[in-house]
């Protein structure tokens, strides 16, 4: 059998791990310069384009590869168009940034391929074993990305506090995923799945294991009460690492989330179905109310990270196709607006260098109208104000658990989003409402052009909808097929 035929599946996965090892390549073995360093990064960039080309060419069946523990389906082609587009994106945003900084080297773009390379892993993991690989391979190349800044003692506090936190993370999973092996005999989903069912679903050390696992992979989500690492590390890490963060990582860690519950523990319903309600209501009220005294957007774009989590997993608390679907068009349009907002606060830079303060954005209508009306579309979004794109997602999520029956969940969640709100539109009085401020010095292209793509998404969401929620609903239903 020819390669392609045998491994034609994991494709993607392969054209960026090459793409990596010969960028890596090519930057050790030439002068450090900051031309070269940025052309690594437009190179890592066009890998990640050739990725997501090949990946749209697989035809959309399901194909298993090492013995069934990697799984190639509509689940996970959707989730890692997002984790590829997420990482473009993050990379074009950082380049001016990080060469005003003096911190544009070639290992950052380089480090991005191989974090990507782990959440493909991760997403199309069916295995325990394959999805650990896809999860240290994605935390070792993010620890390094939040101390990146090695002159910086914010950045390097980040990364220890992201290192210590994540590794705490990875053995609570690491255990959990032994004792189900313990239980079950495997650690492929499929046979955990059709052992944990019946009489057997109701062992205690089976729900242990299940437990450890689940409290692994909040720590990666940044579930709360697993959030603590979250603030200090958007906080303290480069703005372009925190908008990476933000973004795709966020995307696999859901993504293999919703898989595991899904395809692992289908007969264990009931049990993670109380975990994840109490996940969500804790992020939602946590990461709303808490937002509210934040000075520093970093920040408070932190907890709203917290509470965007939260929202998610009020469409996986239900179950089934649609619940999957609805988790998927949030992530989405979340993906899309987080970007946004990180390309604005990118933006914010005068003579002295970055600023970071809310009030440092008043009146920004009067001196950069532009910024100030994109800023303000992607904030409402986030919001919930319809008919915005984020309306559409959280009206997918509390539907989606209204139909599952859980109609207590959906009203904690609006509660949320009307607490959240007040933040939001805090950001949107400053801008439009207070006496401005000196100007900010121009904007990146970079930074600029994902602003405009972004708040345009925002605003012709209820256009062209239908494009996103088709393919979640064919992703959702490839899991449960």
């Amino acid at each position: 059998m020819s390669f392609l035929a045998t491994y034609g599946a994991a494709l993607p996965e392969i054209v960026i791990s090459l793409g990596a090892m010969a960028l890596l390549m090519v930057g050790a073995f030439q002068k450090e310069t900051v031309w070269n360093a940025e052309s690594i990064g437009w190179l890592s960039v066009f890998v990640l384009v050739a990725a997501a080309f090949v990946l749209a060419g697989q035809n959309g069946g399901t194909a298993s590869l090492f013995d069934g523990a990697f799984v190639a389906d509509a689940f996970a082609l959707f989730a890692k168009m997002l984790i590829l587009g997420g990482s473009g994106a993050a990379l074009v945003m950082s380049f001016g940034f990080l060469n005003r900084a003096g911190a544009l080297k070639f290992e950052l773009p380089v480090l991005v391929l191989m974090a990507t390379v782990g959440m493909m892993m991760l997403v199309s993991a069916a295995d325990f074993i394959a999805l650990y690989l896809g999860l240290e391979l994605m935390s070792l190349s993010l620890y390094v990305m939040a101390a990146f800044r090695r002159d910086d003692v914010r950045s390097s506090e980040a990364g220890l506090k992201y290192f210590v936190l994540g590794a705490l993370s990875s053995g609570m999973l690491l255990y959990g995923a032994s004792l189900i092996y313990g239980f079950t005999g495997s650690t492929s989903f499929s046979v955990v799945a059709g052992v944990a069912k019946g009489e057997t679903a109701a062992n205690l050390g089976l729900i242990v294991g299940l437990v450890f696992l689940l409290v692994g992979l909040a720590f990666k989500v940044s579930a709360v009460p697993f959030h603590m690492w979250t603030p200090d590390v958007y906080e303290g890490a480069p703005t372009p690492v925190t908008a990476f963060f933000a973004a795709a990582p966020k995307i696999a860690a859901m993504a293999v989330l919703v898989r595991v519950v899904s395809t692992a523990f289908p007969g264990l319903g009931p049990q993670w179905q109380q975990i994840i309600v109490f996940l969500s209501i804790a992020s939602m009220l946590l990461g709303s109310f808490a937002a509210i005294g934040q000075t520093n957007i970093k920040r408070l774009m932190a907890y709203s990270s917290i509470a965007n989590i939260g929202f998610a997993m009020v469409g996986l608390a239900g179950g089934g196709e649609q619940s999957v679907s609805s988790v998927l068009v949030y992530l989405a349009i979340y993906i899309v607006m987080s970007l946004g907002a990180f390309a604005c606060i990118l933006m914010m830079r005068r003579d002295g260098g970055p600023v970071e303060d809310i009030d440092e954005l008043a009146g920004l209508n009067k001196t950069n109208l532009g910024m100030a009306a994109a800023f303000a579309a992607l904030l409402f979004s986030l919001a919930g104000i319809p008919p915005l794109a984020g309306f559409f997602a959280k009206l997918a999520v509390f539907k989606a658990a209204i139909d599952a029956g859980l109609n207590g969940l959906a009203v904690v969640g609006v509660l949320a989003s009307v607490v959240g709100a007040y933040y939001y539109l805090r950001i949107i009085k400053v801008m439009f409402f207070d006496a401005p401020k000196e100007r900010f010095l121009p904007a990146d292209w970079g930074a600029g052009f994902i602003m405009v793509l972004s708040a345009a998404f925002v605003l012709l969401y209820a256009v062209f909808g239908t494009w996103i929620e088709g393919p979640a609903g064919a992703a959702a239903k490839s899991l449960y097929g």
